[in-house]
């Protein structure tokens, strides 16, 4: 019986045999066409994952044009501000505004004296519908005059409390300076010593001679206060001036801001 040869051994040789061609055992047509279908495989996974992930990625930019600057998640809108209250008017007697206005001239010269301290009540002052009277014996403005010996000169400070369209500007404001003579009696200053009592005070003993029965009449009256010193009779006055006009007042009644004592009316 003769041998079988063993064709695998051969086989193996001549893989490895150098400058032999390698045959393939995938046969060339189903070669082609599994890489066909492994193309049309990856194409439509594509287009499945373009699907997806264009919704995904438009979220996302959708979120981060919503974020607020500087990153963070977005907030809700907050709501329209509401319009702030306009202020309170602001009144205060004389005696207290003296003292600031006296305060802020020492700014200007260390020697100021006072010459004379005047109100600014009138119905609508500032554009202001509901602007105060003076009937508390308070005003929201308040004008005072100051002398400097060694400027030769005066100045007059104003303080607003008042509160409107045509108001002044709030606190206090200098104003112009002036000339001023020692000699002058019509603005001799005055010490402070001499001013114990206050317009509201002045304003109380005004009611008793006269003031009640005007403002009775007529209640909407602004109602004014003037300090002022009289050379004459040595003595620092309230002068509390009921009318439209200072000028040309209803009554004006003298009060002692020393003694806040009823001097007399003034004719």
């Amino acid at each position: 019986m003769m041998p079988v040869p063993r064709k695998s051994s051969n086989f193996f040789a001549a893989e490895n045999a150098p400058g032999l061609p390698v045959v393939s055992l995938v046969p060339a047509a189903a070669s082609q066409f599994s890489s066909r279908r492994l193309s049309v495989l990856l194409a439509a996974m594509k287009t499945v994952w373009k699907m997806l992930l264009t919704p995904f990625l438009a979220l996302i930019m959708l979120a981060c044009s919503s974020s607020p600057s500087g990153g963070g998640a977005s907030t809700p809108a907050s709501a329209p501000l509401k319009p702030a209250e306009p202020k309170a008017t602001d009144t205060e007697s004389g005696r207290v505004i003296f003292q600031r206005l006296y305060t802020t001239s020492r700014g200007w010269a260390s020697d100021t004296q006072p010459i004379n301290l005047q109100s600014q009540n009138s119905k609508h002052a500032g554009g202001n519908e509901n602007a105060p009277l003076g009937h508390d014996g308070k005003s929201a403005i308040w004008r005072g005059v100051f002398a400097s010996a060694a400027r030769h000169s005066m100045k007059t400070y104003m303080w607003s409390g008042l509160t409107g369209p045509d108001a002044p500007g709030p606190g206090i404001t200098p104003g112009s300076e002036d000339s001023w003579s020692a000699t002058n009696t019509s603005t001799e200053p005055f010490q402070l010593v001499y001013l114990k009592f206050d317009s509201d005070q002045a304003f109380q003993t005004a009611q008793k001679h006269g003031g009640v029965a005007l403002l009775k009449k007529t209640s909407d009256l602004p109602v004014n206060f003037r300090l002022s010193w009289e050379p004459r009779k040595t003595m620092l006055v309230w002068h509390v001036v009921y009318g439209q006009s200072i000028n040309d007042p209803q009554l004006d009644v003298v009060v002692d801001a020393t003694t806040s004592q009823y001097v007399r009316v003034e004719k």
